[in-house]
């Protein structure tokens, strides 16, 4: 192996387990914010921590001051995210 086969091969092993904002950003744009519209409500992206895995999230409209909205989060946001990047550990509200 050379150094440069060497280098992929560690940057894989180190990002394999690592949640990309920018996959946070698209899932949320594309799968989650237009269903959370159609109730009135939408979802802001505030933190993601690459590393370990947790997202924090601050729900807008209608969703952030429904009673409901532990339930949408765990619900509907968290396994959305957790579908379409299951690397991720963790979807916390702010």
């Amino acid at each position: 192996m050379d150094f440069g086969e060497a280098k992929s091969y560690y940057f894989s092993v180190l990002t394999r387990d690592m949640v990309s904002k920018q996959k946070v950003l698209e899932v949320v744009e594309k799968d989650i914010k237009p269903m959370l519209m159609m109730e009135g409500g939408s979802i802001e992206v505030v933190d993601v921590n690459e590393k370990d895995g947790v997202v924090h999230v601050r729900l807008l409209g209608a969703c952030g001051t429904c009673p409901m909205s532990m339930i949408t989060l765990t619900a509907f946001v968290e396994r959305v995210l957790r579908n379409k990047i299951p690397e991720l550990k963790k979807v916390v509200p702010v």
